[in-house]
């Protein structure tokens, strides 16, 4: 038996949503799990190819498969014993890691995903996309990313219990991911964040947040506004400055850009960016809006 999953990178905050708004984006990491008759090399029981190649572990540390082997014993402990020893996994990887689209919560949800489908399979037991959440918020300490790699779309989140609400959005089609070759980890952006906010901040900050949502479904013009954060940018500057100094040009031009998740890579809520504002070394990409979060095709 063998399952394909893919999962679609995802831009958390856009803005002032800070740990709560995600969007997914049409660029997906491809994953296929093979059931195996007989036990599997565990040294060698993964393959990479594309992002992250040269780095991952091919045996039972890489994430997915850590991931998966945990979240398959806890939630389906009567499977027949022995069965994870005999998955393989193959991962084709396209979301750029350590640069702010979800990378770490695309492989969370995928192992959890083909946990829950092999689980179905070996058990007939299903395990709903709001438990995957819950899950995936335990690992990722925070909702943002996994919602809309989950459930596709704009979502909303709240953590504690993690419930999510997806948004339709109307205004847009597509987005622009500026993605510079720089990496950037995530307990760092997260560590230059201050503990307490004034209130006149985390009031104009909600404003923003509350104006966003009605840009995304009703009015782009107030895209430009709704994306001034208050919260997080900057006071992460200095992790990412020249990320920072791209969306102070992008923004003087008119253009509603922000950080994505905890950067470096840059999120414009329009459909193109125009060649000059483009600096060396940036990969520009226009994505369109992932609907439908990740999803899993079963092969015998």
């Amino acid at each position: 038996m063998r399952l394909r999953l893919e999962v679609p990178a995802t831009s958390a905050n856009l803005g002032p949503g800070y740990d709560a708004f995600g969007l997914a984006l049409d660029l997906v990491d491809t994953l296929t799990l093979s059931v195996r008759e007989a036990p599997v090399d565990e040294a060698n029981c993964v393959t990479v190819t594309g992002e992250g190649a040269d780095v991952l572990p091919r045996n039972r540390t890489h994430l997915v498969m850590r991931v998966l082997a945990e979240v398959f014993a806890a939630e389906f402990p009567n499977a027949e014993p022995g069965l994870l020893d005999r998955i393989e996994l193959d991962c084709h990887n396209r979301i750029p890691h350590s640069r702010g689209l979800g990378s770490s919560a695309a492989a969370v949800v995928a192992g959890i995903g083909l946990a829950a489908e092999l689980g179905h399979w070996a058990t007939g037991q299903a395990v709903t996309r709001e438990r995957i959440l819950e899950i995936a918020t335990d690992y990722e300490g925070h909702p943002d990313n996994a919602a809309p790699a989950i459930f596709g779309g704009l979502t909303v989140s709240l953590s504690g219990p993690a419930r999510s609400w997806q948004v339709p959005v109307r205004t847009l089609e597509a987005v622009t991911v500026l993605v510079p070759s720089v990496r950037l980890d995530t307990d760092i952006a997260r560590g230059l964040i201050p503990a307490d906010i004034a209130h006149p901040v985390a009031a104009e900050n909600s404003a923003r947040a509350g104006l966003l949502i009605h840009g995304l479904v009703n009015d782009t013009s107030a895209l430009f506004d709704a994306t001034d954060d208050r919260l997080h940018q900057e006071f992460r500057r200095s992790a990412y400055p020249e990320s920072m100094a791209l969306v102070d040009a992008l923004r003087d031009r008119g253009l509603p850009a922000v950080i994505s998740g905890a950067g470096p890579t840059v999120l414009v809520l329009a459909d193109s960016v125009p060649d000059a504002a483009v600096p060396d070394g940036v990969v520009c990409r226009r994505t369109a809006i992932d609907l439908g979060g990740y999803r899993v095709i079963r092969e015998s």
